[in-house]
């Protein structure tokens, strides 16, 4: 069943339901005022009787009581008497039926009243009946009046509640028309997408309603998903650019080794030397592929971490694989991050450094949530600051040594991915400083 027959057939019943109670709930509460009224005269009627009155249906105050004839109107009262050994005494062209309570009544010494329905000749009457001396009297009220009138109201109701359905399925389907088709032409670029591939397809975005939220929300995720592919893109022709000057140079040496025999010592030394520079500097490309390409850092929880106790660990190691002197100064700073991506990127700032400054001491510095690593190599130019995070950017004058330059952009994907920003320029006297800024937990602030 579609959506906009579901629509029509909820506000159908929901119509339907709803005017039929109130219909229903009218017809009761008309009916029950009609039944009172009506018992309102038969208690007016016996009231209204001469004083003295007794089962003969004579007074000893007045005249009898004038009979009423049946040709009379619906509103007249029809009056009859029960003596207390039963005997009838009616004042009017129709006898009233009398029952067993009705016998007790007029047998009884108390006082006492019985209220019903009854049918004569076809027609229903309202009949009340009140002890009386010697007796019991009877009135009557025909109930065809307010049969008439709870009949019309009936068919009223059922009329309004037939209008009211027809208009509510006009009305659901003219909303049902009004969303569904929004719906229709999102489904409908939705399958455009998914058979072609193609993620440039409009999207019908109109109004402020839920749908039209629905419509942004998907054209949000298309673009999203538009940038990822845009990146995936560059990241593979990046990668298939970097990778072949180390297989370029693989497949040179191997081509040389093709003539081992001939070779001098020395030269098949060096040969072998470049094919393990060659095959460590292309494991580490592929790694760092794959830490980009993955993107494991969405794996890893964040966590609150000790930044300062995190860059001494990389420090250590750093000393123990370089043999570099580097210094390491820490504070208490604490910061909601991915510890491992954390670590990585510390890392990775080391090594830049003891990679591109070959003399002199790396200092490492944590403040305030800011990692700065500073070497005292030969600092960075200013169209090279900007640009030193990019995927695969190098320097040209270092390009000539080894490495992917992949490793600052883990740097600031694991910096952004945590809210924090990156930096990079030449220190005061010389050398060069990059890091990342993180913000602080609240515990440091």
């Amino acid at each position: 069943m579609s959506l906009r027959v579901r629509i029509i057939l909820a506000l159908a019943v929901l119509a339907s339901v709803a005017t039929g109670m109130i219909g229903v709930a009218t017809y009761q509460s008309t009916r029950n005022e009609l039944l009172r009224t009506i018992d309102h005269s038969l208690d007016d009627a016996v009231r209204q009787m001469p004083a003295g009155w007794n089962a003969s249906g004579d007074s000893d105050d007045g005249p009898p009581i004038p009979r009423v004839g049946r040709g009379r109107l619906r509103e007249a009262v029809f009056v009859q008497f029960v003596s207390a050994d039963g005997t009838i005494n009616s004042r009017s062209s129709v006898e009233l039926p009398v029952n067993k309570t009705e016998l007790a009544l007029a047998a009884a010494a108390q006082s006492g009243r019985s209220r019903r329905d009854v049918d004569i000749d076809g027609e229903e009457f309202r009949m009340l009946t009140v002890s009386a001396p010697n007796g019991a009297v009877q009135v009557a009220r025909s109930l065809a009046e307010t049969k008439t009138s709870l009949g019309t109201i009936a068919r009223r109701t059922l009329f309004a509640v037939t209008v009211v359905v027809a208009a509510a399925i006009l009305i659901g389907w003219w909303i049902g028309r009004h969303i569904t088709r929004r719906l229709f032409r999102l489904n409908a670029a939705a399958r455009a997408v998914a058979s072609t591939g193609d993620l440039d397809v409009p999207i019908p975005v109109s109004g402020n309603d839920e749908v039209a939220e629905l419509g942004h929300s998907i054209s949000g995720m298309l673009g999203a998903l538009g940038a990822s592919r845009a990146a995936q893109h560059q990241l593979v022709q990046d990668a298939g650019h970097e990778l072949r000057t180390p297989l370029t140079s693989l497949r040179t040496n191997v081509s040389v080794l093709r003539r081992y025999d001939t070779l001098k010592p020395e030269d098949r030394q060096q040969i072998l030397s470049d094919l393990d520079s060659e095959t460590r500097e292309l494991t580490e490309l592929v790694n760092e592929l794959v830490e980009l390409a993955t993107d494991r850092r969405d794996v890893e929880e964040p966590q609150v971490i000790d930044l300062g106790a995190t860059a001494e660990r990389v420090v250590q190691r750093a000393r123990r694989r370089s043999g570099r002197e580097i210094t390491v100064s820490v504070d208490d700073s604490r910061v909601l991050a991915r510890d491992h991506a954390i670590e990585r990127a510390i890392h990775n700032l080391v090594d830049n450094a003891v990679k591109f400054s070959p003399g002199g001491p790396i200092e490492v510095t944590v403040q305030a949530g800011t990692v700065t690593v500073r070497d005292h190599g030969a600092g960075i130019g200013a169209e090279d600051q900007v640009k030193v995070f990019d995927r695969f950017y190098r320097a040209v004058d270092v390009r000539s040594l080894p490495g992917s330059g992949l490793g600052l952009s883990i740097v600031r994907a694991a910096a952004e991915a945590d809210g924090g920003t990156v930096f990079a320029r030449n220190a005061v006297g010389g050398g060069a400083e990059l890091g990342f800024t993180l913000p602080l937990t609240v515990t440091n602030q």
